[in-house]
Order: structure tokens, then sequence, then C-alpha cells
């Protein structure tokens, strides 16, 4: 039987309640089987940044999730050296469970620049795209680039995906950790927990 499995990528730096929420949304919506929360090790749109070490992102993502049996922590993309790309993912993750079929999540917004990713086409032909809509998008605008994906890569398939606007980023949590402001509810209370007994994101951005 073919199970109907989603990816969602990103760096998770940290994790926060937000993300758990457009993925619970998507795995109602899309009926998946599961969904594989995929931190990612070197993410090539942020090498100007340094990242926390994997270790401590994988681990967040567990504690974030540990009481959902719908969701899975995947290290596929952490396991692999050097910079990971969505293309190779897909495609080495369908090879390996060619009886999967796969569903790759991502913010609307991102649509706008995929083409600027490592081989578009590859990812826009080789598996359907659920593209999670916020609150103050333009779903106009949205709708024009969809057209306009789907006239260059004809093989492409998305689909939007409705989910509340909330106004959460991992830039506004490490920010609040360096200021001595409260994060709480921003991210799961284990997670919170894990940020102060490591002493995550308490420096400066420059000086990490």
């Amino acid at each position: 039987m073919t199970k109907r499995v989603g990816i969602f990528g990103g760096t998770f730096d940290p994790i926060h309640c937000a993300h758990l929420i457009l993925a619970e949304h998507a795995w109602e919506q899309f009926q998946l089987d599961t969904i594989l929360m995929m931190p990612c090790a070197v993410p090539p749109h942020k090498e100007d940044r340094e990242i926390t070490p994997a270790f401590h992102r994988s681990r967040m993502v567990q504690l974030a999730i540990e009481d959902n049996n719908h969701f899975k922590l995947s290290n596929f993309e952490i396991e692999r050296e050097g910079v990971t790309h969505t293309a190779d993912t897909v495609r080495l993750l369908k090879e390996e469970h060619p009886e999967c079929e796969y569903f790759f999540i991502l913010g609307a917004d991102s649509l706008f620049y995929i083409d600027t990713w490592y081989h578009p086409d590859q990812i826009l032909g080789q598996i359907p795209i659920i593209a999670a809509v916020r609150g103050d998008a333009d779903q106009e605008d949205l709708k024009k680039q969809i057209v306009s994906l789907k006239e260059r890569y004809p093989a492409s398939q998305i689909t939007l995906l409705d989910t509340p606007h909330i106004e959460i980023s991992s830039t506004m949590i490490r920010e609040n950790i360096r200021q001595g402001k409260t994060i709480k509810y921003y991210v799961p209370k284990d997670v919170e927990k894990y940020i102060y007994q490591q002493k995550l994101y308490q420096e400066s951005e420059t000086g990490r």
C-alpha cells in the first residue's frame, strides 16, 4: 500500500510552534500518513550566517514532535556531507522508498524564488508541492506565479495550503533570547527548556 509522506525541511534554528501548526494542517488537509521533519545540514541560502550545530537543531525537532505520532524526525540531510539540495534529497528518497508517494511542503513565498534553487526543474517535475499560504500573502500574485511556474515546468503540481497567520520566526526567537525576552509559547516547552539548558542563541549573530 502506498504511503503518503510529506517532507518538511528547514533550518529549524530553532523549530517553533508556527512550523508545527503548518505541518499539522498539511497532514490533515492532504491526508498524509506521516510528515518527515527534516533539519537541513548546510542550507545553501544561509551560508552567510553561522548555523547552530545540526545535533542541537535535530534534538530540538525531536523534542518538539515526540508527542505527535504522525510526525517523524528525519536526519536524512544532516547525515549527508556538505551543502544539501532539495532536488537531490527528493531523488534519493524516491529511489530508496519507491513505496512512498512524497509531497514537498514549503512556505508559499518560496514559490517566488524557487527558480533560483538548485535544479528547480528536478524539484517541480518529480514531486507535488504543498505551498502554505500565510495570512499576509497576496493570493492573486501567488496564483499568477503558480501559472507561470506550470508554464515553465509543465510537470509541476502545486497546491496551496491554508494555514493560520502566526507571526513567529526563528530569527525573532533568537533575538528575543539575546535581549533577555520571553519565548514562552513561541516554542514547545521542552524546546524552550533545551535552549536554556544548552545556552543557545545567547551571543550576538556576529559573535557566535
